[in-house]
């Protein structure tokens, strides 16, 4: 009968510091950072052509991924966008700053500034999202 209480009381032990061990994993779990860019596009072919390819795959090489970028915006309260809104997600901060660190992207403004102007921001995101 003492092996039957003993058994259980380890099981329970164990569920326990489980229980703590996930809960911990959670709180060090940083949220993400969402990039979003309100987009005027002044030459669209340039933007298009020279631009857009070169960018997208530097976000893709420096970690982010867009999530929603176009000219379907939908303004719910006051002015949208002239044109285009674009929706980045990146692990942190750090990483952002990195991808505007590096001599590829400050190029890449220069030409973005030749056919467009950007109004840039970072938010960061919920835990668990």
């Amino acid at each position: 009968m003492k092996m039957h209480y003993a058994v259980v009381l380890s099981l329970l032990a164990g569920a326990a510091t489980g229980a703590a061990a996930i809960q911990t994993l959670h709180a060090q779990a940083k949220p993400p950072v969402y990039y979003v860019a309100e987009i005027e596009i002044t030459n669209l072919e340039g933007w298009t052509k020279e631009y857009a390819p070169k960018a997208q795959a530097l976000i893709r090489e420096m970690g982010g991924r867009t999530l929603a970028s176009g000219q379907s915006v939908t303004s719910l309260e006051g002015e949208p966008p002239k044109t285009r809104v674009a929706v980045q997600r990146w692990d942190s901060l750090e990483q952002i700053n990195a991808w505007t660190s590096k001599p590829e992207y400050k190029e890449l403004k220069a030409l973005r500034e030749k056919y467009g102007k950007v109004r840039a921001f970072t938010v960061e995101g919920l835990p668990g999202t």
